[in-house]
């Protein structure tokens, strides 16, 4: 995954602290992580590790990205 500001390689707790919106992108393909209570795995491994196909992630990676630059 390649993500604006290096996002990929930040926890996924501080990224949805930080953009909410992103829990939101991730849920909207079965990925649950905005009710984990750990939530110190890396955003890209979030979504490499439910294995959606290449397709589902770059599709994730295209709304996360255009959500970042929305935000700039």
């Amino acid at each position: 995954m390649n993500l604006k500001n290096d996002l990929g390689n930040e926890q996924i707790q501080t990224v949805l602290e930080k953009h909410p919106r992103i829990g939101e992108i991730l849920q909207k393909y079965d990925i649950g992580c905005v009710t984990c209570g750990v939530g110190i795995c890396l955003l890209k491994d979030v979504v490499g590790i439910h294995a959606l196909g290449e397709q589902a992630e770059a599709k994730i990676e295209e709304e996360i990205n255009s959500y970042l630059e929305e935000q700039e």
